[in-house]
């Protein structure tokens, strides 16, 4: 078992449930903009009992711009809510601190135990997330760029399909043309304000296969700008774009929340996007109050946006930046910390620490190379059954892999050998058909201008298809009473009851005040429709809604519930208990921030982890780091598994090449009693890049001509495009797009004709 911290403190909290749209922690609103009190000196502190000396300097670092380097299980949620803690202590108004995370769950544990420490008075600290703190700032200031405060929030859902009615509108994507899905239009929308990028040389760039279609993309984009601010609508992208653009463009603005918010907190910086970054520093530019913690070696989110850059330049854009290093490790034994700083110490580009721990043990991590990926099935289950009979529960056990796909062998020998798992991922609660259906309704009482809940809710109708609720849709613009306009709609025979009791219901929905009463109000009219519409298997998804019942029932404000249901889905329970006793099967990128004594690590082979798709210098490092928070997850024991031989792109066994970031880990940190079954002649390591020959490497950037057919061991043959001195390669391969391959890592072979 971990070691936990010292005097009392909780270990880590799991900060990482995906993806990271989430609302914020209650404040005090009539405290907005009071003036922080002046730091006062105690002479004894209960914030500071207990900190190791880093963490100790962190947190009574209190004036000008701080980064705290916080390694793998070093305590890093202990030092900010004891700095938290610190800092009313020393005299500072708990509402001029804002803490910014990326889930409403850590937040709330922060000020529920930073509170602890202060006697309740930092719940009155403002903490949530980046989104969160911008939908509430907005509501109070978005009336610069245009907007009301009764705005809406568009879920990814909502989005498609505004974009659906779009290319209807627009008759974009007809019939004959493979126009990108709605899902995709999204995705590229989204991508490019994500990536801080021009929209139209984001298609280019890296939807190079749909060039045909770039002007009616870009056309869609303009349309649905102009729609959501025609309707009050924003999407999770806009929070962050208009609550920047509002403090950038605003001066009085920007005054007021940084006069307001004298001391600024972020946790986990390394996630962070370009616009994030930038919100940081225009509200802590003035005063530099800012403490941002993080680590470079966990940034493993750049196919959300995340920029590494952020981190690794925030003492440029803060000058006189105090860097501190969290190096000790309360989560692992030190033969794991030995071999994880081994995997990270070959990163081109980092904040130098070396991690280490005081809990002893004798037992290394294996490398294990089974001959295929049926042979590492049977070891992992091997080994758990091993380790069940010695008391260790299931939920202490994990298998983590690159991608979802690697664990389906696993599944397999796991259900002959009946031993239960839970496959993290699936659906959230509000991302079900059912439950956004009752949420239009209820959306509607806060904004009547939500054009897409009205949509929804007319669909649902009898015998009302898309082009009648596109008219009743247009007659609803011309007043401002839609159940007035509904009431005197000239609906036809098949419609006229359905439209009347729905106009009834709208009507008793207003006089309702009472989120739950509204609610109960809502079920009772859509509970024939729900089992028309879903006749099939309405009773399964009933208890989704009663799920829905308890949750409204710990609200007084029906904005504040929207707000959160769109922000902070929960989890659906019809999934289970995550409590249950079952082994965990997990992507790397959903285990960030867990831990569990025993942890597996399958297919540690090039092309499968790292991707075959991280072509790249820094798609590569990512990869890295990636397998450096994989590994960092373990406690007591670690299990690297390597088959050397695996299925191929084109499904045919093939050998395979141990991951180059597992052999940079020398042999005397790993077990070396390794069983590896049947005998396969050894493989070649993979080259590292400093070790090829760069003169013959720009020589043969010369023969990859625009034009020229090469093939490339995963992604199939493909077209050049172009070439970028030194070394890079612009292909066009015809299952996966435009892809930028490095010469110092892609197997490339030209094709003749």
């Amino acid at each position: 078992m971990g070691q936990q911290q010292p005097a009392g403190s909780a270990a880590d909290l799991p900060s990482k449930n995906g993806f990271f749209m989430v609302h914020l922690v209650p404040m005090k609103q009539q405290s907005l903009f009071s003036e922080p009190t002046p730091l006062k000196v105690q002479s004894e502190s209960r914030a500071v009992a207990g900190l190791n000396a880093a963490q100790l300097e962190a947190v009574t670092t209190t004036r000008g711009p701080i980064l705290v380097i916080a390694g793998a299980g070093t305590g890093k949620t202990r030092t900010l809510v004891h700095r938290m803690a610190y800092l009313v202590e020393q005299g500072v108004a708990p509402d001029s601190i804002l803490l910014l995370t990326f889930t409403r769950k850590a937040s709330q544990e922060m000020l529920s135990r930073a509170s602890l420490l202060m006697e309740e008075s930092c719940q009155q600290v403002t903490g949530g997330t980046f989104h969160g703190v911008a939908n509430l700032l907005l509501r109070r200031y978005g009336h610069h760029l245009g907007y009301p405060s009764h705005f809406s929030i568009l879920d990814q859902g909502d989005a498609q399909g505004i974009v659906n009615l779009l290319k209807s509108s627009l008759e974009i994507g007809g019939a004959g043309r493979r126009f990108p899905s709605k899902r995709a239009v999204i995705n590229m929308i989204s991508g490019a304000v994500n990536k801080n990028l021009d929209f139209e040389e984001y298609v280019e760039d890296r939807y190079f296969h749909l060039i045909e279609f770039r002007d009616d993309l870009c056309l869609i984009r303009k349309h649905y700008q102009e729609f959501k601010k025609d309707h009050a609508l924003m999407d999770y992208d806009d929070l962050l774009v208009n609550f920047r653009n509002v403090l950038r463009d605003v001066p009085e603005v920007r005054a007021e929340v940084a006069a307001r918010f004298q001391y600024v907190m972020v946790d986990e910086y390394q996630d962070t996007n370009r616009m994030q970054a930038e919100i940081v520093k225009l509200i802590g530019g003035g005063h530099t109050n800012v403490m941002v913690v993080g680590d470079d070696a966990q940034s493993i989110y750049s196919f959300r946006g995340a920029d590494f850059q952020n981190i690794m330049e925030f003492p440029d854009i803060f000058p006189s930046t105090k860097i501190v290093r969290l190096e000790e490790n309360y989560r692992s034994v030190q033969p794991i910390l030995e071999a994880t700083n081994a995997i990270i110490g070959g990163a081109a580009e980092k904040y130098a620490k070396t991690l280490f721990s005081q809990i002893e043990s004798e037992d290394k991590p294996v490398l294990h190379k089974p001959r295929d990926e049926n042979g590492q099935a049977r070891y992992v289950v091997e080994k758990i059954i091993k380790f069940q009979k010695e008391g260790v529960p299931l939920t202490e056990m994990a298998v983590l892999f690159r991608s979802g796909f690697h664990s389906y062998k696993l599944e397999l020998e796991l259900a002959n050998q009946g031993i239960p798992f839970e496959k993290r991922g699936g659906m959230k609660l509000t991302e079900s058909a059912h439950i956004k259906d009752v949420l239009a309704y209820l959306k509607i009482q806060c904004n009547p201008a939500d054009r897409l809940s009205w949509n929804r809710i007319l669909l649902h109708l009898d015998k009302v298809g898309p082009k009648t609720a596109e008219k009743m849709l247009a007659t609803l613009g011309d007043g401002d009473d839609p159940i007035h306009i509904l009431a005197n709609y000239k609906a036809g025979n098949t419609s006229k009851a359905g439209l009347a009791k729905l106009v009834t219901a709208l009507g008793d929905l207003q006089r309702i005040t009472n989120p739950g009463g509204k609610l109960a109000c809502v079920l009772d009219y859509y509970q024939p429709i729900f089992e028309r519409i879903y006749a099939d298997d309405y009773p399964s998804r009933s208890r989704d809604l009663d799920q829905l019942r308890d949750l409204l029932g710990g609200y007084e404000s029906l904005q504040k519930f929207i707000d959160d249901a769109v922000l902070d889905p929960p989890a659906d329970a019809s999934k289970g208990d995550l409590g249950d006793e079952k082994l965990i099967l997990s992507t790397v990128h959903s285990s960030k921030g867990l831990e569990w004594q025993k942890v597996f690590l399958l297919n540690l082979v090039e092309g499968k982890f790292p991707s075959g798709q991280a072509q790249l210098p820094a798609e590569r490092e990512e990869e890295r780091r990636l397998l450096y928070v994989a590994a960092t997850r373990a406690k007591d024991h670690l299990f690297m598994i390597a088959p050397r031989m695996t299925i191929g792109h084109d499904r045919m066994m093939q050998s395979s090449v141990t991951s180059e970031f597992v052999e940079d880990i020398s042999i005397s940190l790993l077990d070396g009693g390794v069983d590896y079954g049947m005998y396969v002649p050894p493989v070649p390591k993979f080259s590292k890049p400093v070790e090829r020959d760069i003169g013959n490497a720009e020589k043969s950037l010369a023969a990859f001509t625009t034009g020229a057919v090469v093939q490339h061991n995963f992604f199939g043959k493909g077209k050049v495009i172009k070439t970028v001195p030194p070394k890079t390669v612009e292909i066009f391969f015809h299952r996966h797009g435009l892809k930028k391959l490095h010469l110092d890592y892609a197997k490339l072979e030209l094709v003749t004709a």
